[in-house]
């Protein structure tokens, strides 16, 4: 999994690059590679379920407190798709990765940069999103909305791309969903290694990066 992350994350950097250029073809490409990971990542929990209980509680108390909270990668994909949180970074104190993650935490997020590439194709962008605190999650904007059904209704080079942003956060979710099940059957409501409730953690952190893409759906 850390390799894949690791893909994902040069993924998403071509790909908001590929944005801030207005490289359509590129988009499409980059989109299509990040998707197809994200599928291979869930293929292999397939295997992970073969695995009974039994089996694995044979040897998991040498994990000791080794859990996902440790892996700064998949921070830095969260944060990169703008699921932010600064608690997280304290999961990683006095490590690099804490320094880096901190300043993610400003950066533009892949939904920033696809609003920005909005804003350069001529559409209205509240200016209270532009100029947002990056440092919290993608927020719901009505007004963003109503420029997202434009979109569709009109620009289906565009809306390809609105569709392929669904698809990877609908692709996420997916990860994390049957990561919460691989979970559930594993160890049932026990805690996590990490110190979290286990599964019931998990499944809260199942909710989209994207929110605007979602809130849509019913108005088109």
């Amino acid at each position: 999994y850390e390799l894949w992350f690791k893909q994902l994350l040069h993924a998403a950097a071509h790909l908001g690059a590929a944005l801030e250029q207005d490289d359509l073809p590129r988009v499409y490409a980059t989109l299509k590679r990040f998707l197809t990971i994200l599928k291979v990542q869930v293929a292999q929990i397939d295997i992970l379920e073969t695995m009974s209980p039994v089996s694995f509680l044979s040897f998991r108390a040498r994990l000791d407190t080794a859990s996902g909270f440790q892996s700064p990668q998949f921070r830095e994909l969260e944060f990169v798709l703008g699921r932010r949180s600064a608690r997280m970074i304290a999961h990683h104190a006095g490590t690099p990765a804490a320094d880096r993650l901190a300043a993610m935490l400003y950066e533009p997020s892949l939904w920033d940069q696809f609003v920005q590439f909005l804003v350069r194709h001529g559409y209205g962008v509240p200016q209270e999103l532009l100029e947002r605190d990056r440092s919290l999650p993608n927020p719901e904007t009505p007004a963003l909305q109503a420029q997202l059904i434009e979109i569709y209704r009109t620009r289906p080079d565009l809306a390809q791309i609105c569709e392929r942003l669904v698809d990877l956060d609908e692709g996420i979710q997916e990860w994390r969903y049957r990561h919460v099940k691989m979970v559930e059957r594993t160890i049932g409501v026990q805690p996590g290694t990490g110190g979290s409730s286990g599964a019931a953690y998990l499944r809260s952190t199942i909710s989209p990066a994207f929110p605007d893409l979602w809130a849509i759906r019913s108005q088109l």
